[in-house]
């Protein structure tokens, strides 16, 4: 019998069928913690992906535009909590967070913080030993609120601006300057509208902008002039009904902010059109914007001997109206700011003045300088922390094949600085070096200038939020 025995233990100790079957029992218990920690956790971390989209809604609310002119932080907080409560009532919580809202403002710009901590309720309490797994986070957005800002239209109106607006006006322009049509015009082959004032010295009897005007023909000068009404006097795209005028009124009112205007022309130097004043009013003189009249060939100016046809000094009109322009502010509505400044240059960039030096060109003659902008002006205006916002028009290359006739005078003292393309030579760097930067855009010839106007302004006028974390 004690053999038999000994026998049945001996074989059940030796006998390895069941242990399968134990390793599984003695490994349920560290599973089934295993798989209950890790769905509380997966669905933990999902209610914190929710809760952090929530927070990033609701920073982003505290600085949009409406919100940055909101002085009362209380109701900036409780924006930014109604927004949070809003997307963070989600089920699997014991309760909806509360948010911690953090807000500083320095000057114009405002950085909201919304932080959470919350509570997901765990499907599995007694594996982990506790009811809930605690969640936070934090969401930061910063912004600028629109300045006030004034703006000084500055556009060129030198007998460079007369040229055909695209390829076919100067085509036609030249056509119609032929000698075929010499009774009809002062200068020959001309794809240029020169606003002469004494066509009889070329024995002529219509200058080259009559002829232009009764031709149909359109200059850059007027499409100008269209950029320019359509930023004060009429866009039609403006986002919120029941702006009346131009672009500058729209994103005014977009951006809760007070814009004034003040618009001029330069040639030999600074024209003064409308000075600083709403844009309404400064819109009111859009009209006035003409090409610089000329006396005749060679002749800027009625007087004997005249010999030369500079008629564009861009750094003396910049410096004329830097003189008039105040010390800018930080465009805020605190007691005691003042409007940030802002020069609005449209221009082909070619300066043809004379002066005593002519630092980027060599002098064409008698005292005449052809040359790229000089950007010292522009350094000194942007150290005053005045900002430039430069549209470039073109400046055409007079060679063939962009038009049927070679200009002489423009191979020798202007193709230099207008190569290997108009939109790269050193006239276009000079422009682009003279912009505040960010603010500088170029537009070929025939290219829609109202656009390129209308959208560098809102370039310049517009704030945006962003989210920092």
């Amino acid at each position: 019998m004690k053999v038999m025995l000994r026998r049945v233990v001996l074989r059940f100790a030796t006998d390895r069928k069941a242990n399968v079957a134990v390793i599984f029992a003695l490994m349920m218990v560290p599973t089934i913690f295993l798989l209950g920690m890790a769905l509380d956790y997966t669905q933990a971390l999902r209610k914190r992906e929710q809760l952090n989209a929530a927070a990033d809604a609701a920073a982003i609310a505290a600085v949009r535009p409406a919100m940055l002119t909101q002085t009362d932080k209380a109701v900036v907080k409780a924006t930014a909590e109604a927004v949070f409560a809003a997307k963070a009532n989600l089920a699997g919580l014991s309760a909806t967070p509360t948010p911690t809202v953090n807000i500083v403002d320095s000057g114009l710009a405002r950085t909201i913080t919304v932080s959470y901590t919350a509570q997901s309720i765990n499907n599995f309490p007694g594996v982990l030993g506790k009811q809930t797994w605690q969640v936070n986070g934090s969401a930061t957005a910063k912004a600028s609120s629109a300045p006030n800002m004034n703006f000084y239209l500055l556009m060129d109106d030198s007998p460079s601006m007369g040229i055909g607006a695209t390829a076919t006006d100067i085509a036609n322009l030249i056509k119609y300057t032929a000698p075929a049509y010499q009774s009809a015009g002062a200068s020959q082959n001309c794809g240029f509208a020169c606003h002469e004032t004494n066509i009889a010295h070329d024995g002529g009897t219509k200058d080259n902008l009559t002829i232009a005007r009764n031709r149909n023909i359109t200059l850059r000068i007027d499409l100008v002039t269209s950029a320019v009404n359509q930023l004060l006097n009429t866009w039609s795209n403006c986002p919120q009904s029941g702006v009346s005028g131009g672009v500058m009124q729209c994103m005014a009112a977009l951006n809760n902010t007070t814009y004034k205007a003040a618009l001029y022309t330069f040639d030999l130097g600074l024209n003064t059109l409308a000075t600083l004043t709403t844009p309404t009013s400064a819109g009111t003189q859009v009209s006035n914007i003409t090409l610089m009249p000329v006396a005749y060939q060679n002749c800027v100016v009625v007087v004997t001997n005249c010999k030369t046809d500079n008629g564009t000094n861009i750094s003396g009109a910049l410096t004329s109206l830097n003189n008039i322009m105040p010390t800018p502010g930080l465009g805020s509505n605190t007691a005691g700011d003042t409007p940030q400044e802002v020069i609005f240059l449209v221009t082909d960039g070619l300066e043809d003045k004379i002066a005593a030096t002519c630092p980027n060109a060599t002098f064409a003659s008698n005292s005449r300088c052809q040359q790229p902008l000089d950007t010292a002006i522009c350094t000194t205006i942007k150290n005053r922390g005045i900002k430039i916002a430069v549209l470039y028009t073109e400046y055409l290359q007079l060679k063939t094949p962009n038009i049927p006739t070679t200009n002489s005078w423009y191979m020798t003292w202007v193709d230099p600085y207008n190569g290997p393309t108009s939109l790269t030579g050193k006239i276009a760097q000079n422009l682009q070096s003279c912009a505040s930067p960010g603010f500088y855009a170029a537009v070929q010839t025939g290219g829609d200038i109202s656009t390129a106007l209308t959208n560098l302004f809102i370039k310049v006028a517009s704030s945006t939020a962003s989210l920092v974390q």
